[in-house]
C-alpha cells in the first residue's frame, strides 16, 4: 500500500475503535435513538456542506428508494443495535460483535446469488458461529436480561450491516460514494427520528455532550466513510474492510485500558475464533490467494 493508504487504513482502525467510547458517553446524554437519528443527521449534513464548498453535486433523488434501503439497514439498523447493544454488554464484546459483519455479508451474498461460498469460506463461517457461541455462552458477567438484550441488538446491527453492504453492491455499485454516504445517512436520521417520541433523550445535554455528538457525526461517522470508500478504490474491498479486525483489536484496547472492561477467557478465544473465521471468508490468510467478492 502507498503510504496515504496506510495513513487512512490506520486512522480508520483508530477512529472506529476509539467510536464505541463515544458512543457509551452519547448514547447516555442522547438515549439510544438520539445518539442513532442525531449522529446520522450530522454525518449527512456534513457531507452535504463538504460537497458544497468542494463543488461536488449530490444527486438524491434518482437514487432514493436505494438510499432508503441503506439507510435503513446500514445506517439505522446498524447504528440502533450498535447504541442499544453497547452500553449492555461493553464496548469489547460489541466491537467483537462487529467483526462478524463479513460472515453475514457472505451468507446473504451466497443466497442472494453475488458470491460462491468455497470450502474454506465455509470453515470460516462455521469458525464464527461457535466463536459467538464462546462469545455469548460464557461470558465475564453474570447473564443477565440486559445482557442477552445486549446481544440480540448487536447480531441485529450485524446482519442490518451486511444486508445493506449487499444491497449497495447489487444497486448502487459505481454511483459516487458521497451521494451514496450522504443520502443514507439523511435517510437514516429521517427514519429513526419518529422513534424519538418513544425513547426520548433522558437528560438536558451538555456542552461537552454535543461535542462528543458532533465528533461521532462528522468525524467517526462522514468523514471515516469518504475515507473508507476511497480505499475500497485504491486497495480492494477484501483488503479494505479487513480494516474491521485492527478495530475490534483497538476497542478491546480501549475498553480494559479506558472503562477495565474484562473478557473471559473463553470469551477472549472466541473472539479469535471470530477473527480467523472472517479471515478465511475474506482469504487473507498468508499463502493463500484473496478472493475479491464480486
Amino acid at each position: 500500500m502507498q503510504p496515504r493508504d496506510i495513513a487512512a487504513y490506520l486512522f480508520l482502525a483508530i477512529a472506529w475503535g476509539f467510536s464505541f467510547l463515544v458512543v457509551l458517553k452519547v448514547v447516555h446524554a442522547f438515549g439510544w435513538v438520539g445518539a442513532v437519528s442525531l449522529r446520522a443527521f450530522i454525518a449527512g449534513g456534513t457531507l452535504a456542506i463538504l460537497a458544497a464548498l468542494l463543488g461536488r453535486s449530490l444527486r438524491l433523488r434518482p437514487l432514493l428508494k436505494p438510499l432508503l434501503v441503506v439507510g435503513a439497514t446500514t445506517v439505522a439498523g446498524q447504528l440502533i443495535g450498535l447504541s442499544y447493544a453497547t452500553p449492555r454488554i461493553g464496548t469489547a464484546m460489541a466491537a467483537i460483535f462487529v467483526a462478524t459483519i463479513p460472515l453475514f455479508s457472505m451468507i446473504i451474498g451466497r443466497v442472494w446469488g453475488l458470491e460462491k461460498i468455497s470450502p474454506q469460506g465455509l470453515v470460516g463461517l462455521l469458525l464464527g458461529l461457535l466463536g459467538m457461541v464462546m462469545l455469548v455462552g460464557f461470558p465475564a458477567q453474570a447473564v443477565t436480561e440486559d445482557f442477552i438484550h445486549g446481544c440480540l441488538a448487536s447480531l441485529f446491527g450485524c446482519v442490518c450491516a451486511a444486508f445493506g453492504s449487499n444491497y449497495a453492491s447489487l444497486h448502487l455499485r459505481g454511483q459516487d460514494p458521497w451521494t451514496v454516504t450522504g443520502g443514507a445517512f439523511l435517510a437514516g436520521g429521517l427514519l429513526t427520528l419518529p422513534l424519538l417520541l418513544i425513547v426520548p433523550v433522558p437528560t438536558l445535554p451538555q456542552a461537552s455532550d454535543w461535542l462528543y455528538l458532533a465528533l461521532s457525526g462528522s468525524v467517526m461517522s462522514a468523514t471515516t466513510y469518504v475515507l473508507y470508500f476511497g480505499l475500497v478504490a485504491r486497495i480492494g474491498a477484501t483488503r479494505a474492510i479487513s480494516v474491521e479486525f485492527v478495530v475490534t483489536l483497538v476497542a478491546v484496547l480501549v475498553g480494559a485500558l479506558f472503562l477495565g472492561e474484562t473478557l473471559s477467557l473463553l470469551q477472549a478465544a472466541g473472539g479469535l475464533v471470530i477473527l480467523l473465521g472472517c479471515l478465511l471468508v475474506l482469504g487473507l490468510l498468508p499463502g493463500r490467494k484473496r478472493r475479491l467478492p464480486s
